[in-house]
């Protein structure tokens, strides 16, 4: 799949590597994997407004501060976007009752996504399973993938995805487009059977429908049917890829609430990576999404961007200039600026439970960086009447901990791996059931 880090091969954590870069400003960029130097840091208090008034209240943090730290980061970092399109539509493309030998209930959904009736529209393609022999409405696990509905199963019956995709031989991707050597290439990251078993149903769809993944112009995607006339692309504050990604992902939540074989009370959305970043600011904005997952989403995700530890600002504003909005290059290495950081985002999601996921290889997504910031959300959780993850340390590798807000590092690297799942899946036992 596509990782937000180019680099392989990491060596033990401590060990001081600099990689050296170059962004369009032609400056050296070295990349910071040892402790000692991180630098000085402080945090805004998520129970502190602005103006220094501290929250003391339910009512306060959801009428003042919260308000706050959400326009903040809107405005500041992942952009401003629509509402839903007015003349969005459904189609159900198939339904088998009987598919995965008769393990699953098949449905493929497109949505359409039109503002107005004589636009073209982007259309959004969701492959839903649920198990077949639910006896009630089955809560769902949500998530975009990175190659396609198709690369998810080795079921020969979902439809081939034909949208553009990053050139990949090993995942069969050719001149941009899926082959039908692609089919099941990432079912691995997709333990579907586990799923169904454990009563879980999966609604997935390709991200690329919402969003190509590439610094195109803003010609493609979603973008252009919400530009203004003469408008060619987003303003500095409007939404940028991440944005548009949990936008997308609201829009299947708004499919999957007229689904009657879904219960939309329990639809847990998830991601990994960049769509890691994009489930959790999806889950900020959307309170329908009863449980959020980030699976090694590092900087723009879960990592807090002042430790400025493995990806940067800087990096992630240079090697993908269209994730983000335009005013968040303000803070390339200037982080301390930062009126915000990432444990405010996970406060955001508060009180639903949100869980927080690293490897320790992955240090470019910063496992230490992700634990803090949910760490630091704790106060949040607990004025709302929550135990989130408080007076724990980081902990020992393979180890699931915290009760509203979740923790574990494990072995490997920058993956999702069958023992996330069922981490994942063990945390909502817990807490939807």
């Amino acid at each position: 799949m596509l990782r937000d880090c180019p680099f392989q091969k990491l060596g033990l954590i401590g060990l001081i590597v600099s990689v050296v870069a170059m962004d369009s400003s032609a400056q050296p960029l070295v990349i910071n994997y040892d402790e000692a130097k991180v630098p000085g840091y402080r945090l805004s208090d998520p129970l502190v407004m602005s103006d220094g008034r501290p929250v003391h209240s339910a009512s306060a943090w959801y009428g003042l501060r919260r308000p706050e730290i959400l326009d903040q980061m809107t405005a500041q970092m992942y952009g401003e976007a629509p509402g839903r399109p007015e003349k969005m539509h459904f189609s159900v493309v198939s339904d088998q009752t009987d598919a995965l030998g008769g393990l699953a209930r098949r449905k493929e959904v497109t949505i359409h996504l039109k503002r107005h009736e004589t636009d073209q529209g982007v259309d959004l393609n969701v492959l839903l399973y649920l198990p077949a022999k639910a006896k009630e409405v089955s809560p769902v696990f949500l998530g975009f993938n990175f190659f396609g509905n198709h690369s998810i199963s080795h079921d020969p019956e979902i439809t081939l995805s034909d949208a553009w995709m990053r050139n990949d031989s090993t995942k069969g991707i050719r001149e941009h487009r899926a082959t039908s050597a692609s089919r099941g290439s990432n079912a691995d990251r997709w333990p579907v059977q586990m799923m169904l078993e454990r009563g879980y149903g999966l609604a997935t769809a390709y991200y690329g429908d919402i969003d190509p993944d590439f610094d195109d112009g803003w010609q493609n995607g979603v973008h252009p049917m919400f530009f203004r006339e003469s408008q060619r692309a987003p303003e500095p504050h409007q939404w940028g890829s991440v944005a548009a990604w949990a936008w997308g992902l609201s829009r299947i939540m708004d499919y999957l609430v007229t689904d009657v074989q879904v219960d939309h009370d329990r639809v847990a959305v998830m991601g990994h990576s960049r769509l890691g970043k994009a489930a959790l600011w999806a889950g900020a904005n959307d309170a329908r999404f009863a449980i959020v997952v980030s699976n090694n989403s590092g900087c723009g995700g879960a990592a807090l961007s002042k430790r400025a530890y493995g990806e940067t600002v800087r990096r992630i504003n240079t090697s993908f200039p269209h994730w983000f909005c335009g005013h968040f290059g303000t803070y390339n290495e200037r982080e301390a600026l930062l009126p915000f950081d990432q444990h405010q985002l996970i406060a955001l999601i508060a009180p639903r439970p949100v869980y927080i996921a690293s490897a320790v290889e992955d240090r470019w997504a910063d496992p230490k960086g992700e634990f803090l910031s949910g760490l630091h959300a704790d106060p949040v959780y607990r004025l709302l009447g929550k135990r989130g993850i408080s007076g724990l340390e980081m902990p020992e590798l393979n180890r699931s901990v915290g009760n509203a807000i979740g923790y574990h590092v494990r072995d490997g690297r920058h993956n999702v791996l069958p023992f996330d799942w069922k981490c994942y899946m063990d945390f909502a036992d817990r807490h939807l059931r």
